[in-house]
């Protein structure tokens, strides 16, 4: 059971147990209504509190945030994970190339929620914070709480939790360093594929360029938002599709799935506030093309 704790200043005395979730604790109105519900879930000084309770200086209030619920939605599967960072509040996983974040296991496919349920316990919920394409591997976050997504979720599109990574572009000539503004919206034909339009969803990606190769450009990109496909719709709008993204007319003689990595994500631990910088190697169908040497 995980629970967090406040101890009541002087400048907090007189408030409500609610104002206290919400301002000092962060909790969302709706994490809090399902919180106090259950009958350990808020605690003043070891006995149940209502939200409505006034605090006094020195007072002790406790709240669970672990999610309460029997029953996983996907199935366990014991398939190996790399696991990079670990603790009570969120894990951080190496994603392999071609496995997907969730659905497909009807297909036989083992997915990352398969694999986790697994590994936490098929009563686990699952909470990825930076869903990662099936062909795209590396760092991908995954709360182990709704408290701890929501307070991700909040950041994870701003400085608060940057996202660095890797690709190979097909073609030279790419400016050293840029950022490509195009909105991004749904193709009109019946599949996955995305599409840049002048009324599609805001897409910003700042990109650097870090070589140039045998006819490819390899790239450390930052995306601003989270569009799906955003990095491969972008650098296909550009003239430059990423190498074996045959969706958006890559290159795929060399590659079987798109020249992407995610190599990197730096935030701060949301219950701990330590800084988290966290690293996943390249893997071996990416190393030919020099992505390990900016890891």
């Amino acid at each position: 059971m995980r629970r967090l704790t406040l101890t009541v200043t002087p400048e907090q005395a007189g408030r409500t147990v609610r104002s206290l979730l919400r301002r000092e604790l962060r909790m969302a109105d709706g994490a809090i209504a399902r919180v106090k519900t259950v009958p350990d879930g808020i605690c003043l000084n070891g006995a149940h509190a209502r939200t409505v309770d006034r605090v006094a200086v020195g007072d002790t209030l406790t709240v669970r945030i672990d999610d309460k619920r029997s029953g996983g939605r996907f199935s366990p599967v014991a398939v190996p994970l790399d696991i990079l960072y670990e603790d009570a509040d969120l894990l951080a996983l190496n994603k392999p190339a071609g496995m997907a974040v969730h659905g497909g296991y009807d297909r036989g496919d083992p997915t990352v929620a398969n694999a986790l349920a697994a590994y936490l316990g098929p009563d686990a919920v699952f909470h990825p914070v930076n869903r990662l394409d099936r062909g795209t591997s590396g760092v991908m976050l995954v709360a182990r709480s709704g408290y701890v997504h929501d307070r991700l979720r909040r950041v994870l599109h701003t400085d608060g939790f940057r996202r660095t990574y890797l690709a190979a572009a097909g073609g030279t000539g790419l400016p050293v360093s840029g950022t490509i503004d195009l909105p991004i919206a749904r193709a009109d034909d019946g599949t996955t594929r995305r599409t840049t339009a002048p009324d599609g969803q805001p897409s910003v990606t700042d990109y650097t360029v870090l070589a140039e190769r045998d006819g490819y450009t390899l790239l450390r990109v930052l995306p601003r938002t989270g569009r799906t496909h955003q990095i491969r719709v972008h650098f296909a709008a550009l003239g430059h599709p990423l190498l074996g993204d045959a969706l958006y007319g890559g290159d795929a003689s060399l590659l079987a799935r798109p020249a992407l990595h995610s190599a990197a994500a730096d935030l701060t631990q949301p219950v701990t506030g330590q800084p988290l910088h966290i690293t996943a190697p390249a893997p071996e169908d990416l190393r030919a093309f020099g992505f390990e040497r900016y890891i």
